[in-house]
């Protein structure tokens, strides 16, 4: 009976080793920095300056976008955005009054919050000024691809 335990127990440390090296393997074939099909363009380059910059701020180091406790999410490209749109805002004393939060709209497309009230679109932000800052936000990012 032993010996029966002894084998069985050895096919399944062998199997494990087995389904151990094949994740290995198969982890070493993704390549993440590497240009494919299978990847946005977004994430094949550093995150916009403004999102280094705030995640650095933060203490979080590099990451893909900065997110802020309790504030709402949208797609990383959308944040990465977001974060070029808050460096604009903050860098200019009337933008400055506006807190913009980016979020993912029920059906999957993008809300704007601006001072908590919630915006469907570009066209539908309360104030010219903030438009043109979100515009040229999304034209640096584009830039940056």
């Amino acid at each position: 009976m032993s010996v029966v335990i002894l084998i069985a127990g050895s096919v399944m440390i062998l199997i494990a080793v087995v389904l151990l090296a094949s994740m290995f393997i198969a982890a070493n074939r993704v390549k993440l920095t590497e240009k494919t099909d299978g990847k946005p363009e977004w994430m094949h380059a550093m995150p916009p300056k403004e999102t280094v910059e705030a995640t650095m701020k933060d203490g979080e180091g590099v990451t893909l976008y900065d997110y802020d406790e309790g504030e709402k999410l949208a797609a990383p490209f959308a944040e990465q955005i977001e974060d070029v749109l808050r460096a604009k805002v903050e860098s200019d004393p009337y933008l400055k009054s506006f807190d913009i939060d980016f979020g993912t709209a029920e059906d999957g497309g993008l809300d704007i919050w601006v001072n908590g009230e919630k915006y469907n679109g570009v066209n539908q932000l309360p104030d010219e000024n903030l438009k043109q800052a979100f515009l040229q936000a999304v034209k640096d990012w584009n830039s940056r691809k």
